[in-house]
Order: C-alpha cells, then sequence, then structure tokens
C-alpha cells in the first residue's frame, strides 16, 4: 500500500504543473495543448481503481488506460472555467442523483476544449477519466466547452481535429465517436459495464459536429459507431 502512496504522489506531482504547454506537429499546423490540471489526488486516483473493478470488471495497480476510442462531448456549460469547475472536484455533487448510484467519483475528461479552440490538458492523456458508461476503460475524452442549441464553434472544430491526430500518432487508437454513440458498442469487446440497467441518453457533441470532424480526419482511417 505505501507503493502505492508512492506512485500515487508521483503522479499527482506531474499533474500540478499548471501554465506549462506542449506544442504538437501533426499532419496540419502546430498547436498547443495548456495544461490545466484538475484535482487528481489520491482518492481520486483510489475512487478510480475502485470504479474500475466494480463498473468494468478491471482491477489495476494505478489508474491508467489503454486508450482504443477517443470520445467528443459538450459541457453544456458556457464558460471554460464554470466547465473545469464541474469536473475538478474528486467528487459527484450531490444533485447528480441519476449517476451517483454507480460511484461517487466525478466525472471529467482528460481534455478540454474552449470555445476559441483553446485545448487545455485536465489529466494525463491515459489517466483514468469517469465520462463514457461502459468504456472509460479505454477512452480518452475531450470535454468541449458549451454546446447545446447553440452548438460548437469552427475553432473548436479544427482543434479537435488536430487534438485527434495528435492523439492518434501517440496511441493506437481505433475509434472515434460521439458521446451519444456510446451504447452502440454493447455487444462490443470493448464493452464493460456491470449493471446492466446502467444508461443514461446523451446527444452531445451533436451528429453534425460529429459529421465535419470525421469527414476531416477520414484520412485517418478511424471506425465510428459499430452500428454505422
Amino acid at each position: 500500500m505505501k507503493t502505492h502512496s508512492r506512485l500515487f504522489r508521483g503522479i499527482a506531482l506531474k499533474a500540478s504543473a499548471v501554465g506549462l504547454y506542449f506544442l504538437c506537429s501533426c499532419a496540419g499546423p502546430a498547436f498547443q495543448i495548456l495544461e490545466k490540471p484538475i484535482v487528481f489526488d489520491e482518492e481520486r486516483q483510489q475512487l478510480s481503481l475502485e470504479y474500475m473493478k466494480n463498473r468494468h470488471n478491471i482491477e489495476k495497480d494505478a489508474p491508467y488506460i489503454e486508450p482504443k476510442i477517443i470520445v467528443l462531448h459538450w459541457t453544456a456549460i458556457p464558460t471554460l472555467e464554470r466547465s473545469f469547475a464541474a469536473m475538478n472536484p474528486t467528487l459527484l455533487p450531490g444533485a447528480r442523483t441519476e449517476i451517483g448510484s454507480a460511484s461517487n467519483l466525478n466525472v471529467s475528461a482528460q481534455f478540454l476544449v474552449d470555445r476559441d479552440g483553446t485545448v487545455y490538458r485536465q489529466l494525463p492523456d491515459t489517466a483514468f477519466a469517469r465520462h463514457v458508461i461502459g468504456l472509460n476503460h479505454c477512452a480518452i475524452g475531450v470535454e468541449n466547452v458549451g454546446g447545446g442549441k447553440e452548438g460548437l464553434t469552427k475553432a473548436q472544430l479544427k482543434a479537435n481535429e488536430d487534438l485527434v491526430r495528435y492523439l492518434k500518432s501517440k496511441y493506437d487508437i481505433e475509434y472515434l465517436i460521439g458521446h451519444y454513440e456510446y451504447q452502440d458498442f454493447e455487444g462490443h469487446p470493448l464493452w464493460k459495464e456491470a449493471d446492466a440497467g446502467y444508461r443514461t441518453i446523451k446527444v452531445d457533441p451533436g451528429e453534425e459536429f460529429m459529421k465535419q470532424i470525421r469527414d476531416r480526419v477520414k484520412d485517418l482511417g478511424l471506425k465510428g459507431s459499430p452500428k454505422s
């Protein structure tokens, strides 16, 4: 247990450097990923390990994933800071009763994209994040600020393209999906959710946004919904 504690403290220190940036040369112009880490303390990491065990039937020594999927989201919250604040606490707010029965672990995503297209890394790329039922164990989440009736911006579309290209170049990514498509993976080998009744209806980040992003990255050969 002491070994795990030292490991967790090391992970947290790596995630604590605010304001640094990373330049990525993808198949287009370089872009910046700014560091804006959410809380990734020992409690959050332990809850992540428990979630992986209880919900995905996966036991690990550290809360990390082997990414196979990128899942695009929208926050439905109009500003960057409020979107960040919703994911920053370790514990899920009591108002989230529709998902609170599954775990006290708060929702989050590895990346957050502002309305102007600025990309922020909230967690290490392969740290476990709770953002998509059944697929957290293999999915990198990208949250986009805003959405809903107003939709997402052209700057966010470009930033998502750059981010997808970066992640594909770095990891063995096979799928690119919108959050609304997650239930299409039921019965797929990657699907792991212990509770057959635990589902939510999602519409983010919108079908039109997904059509546009897929057109932009079709050269990468990423697969979409298994039912498409």
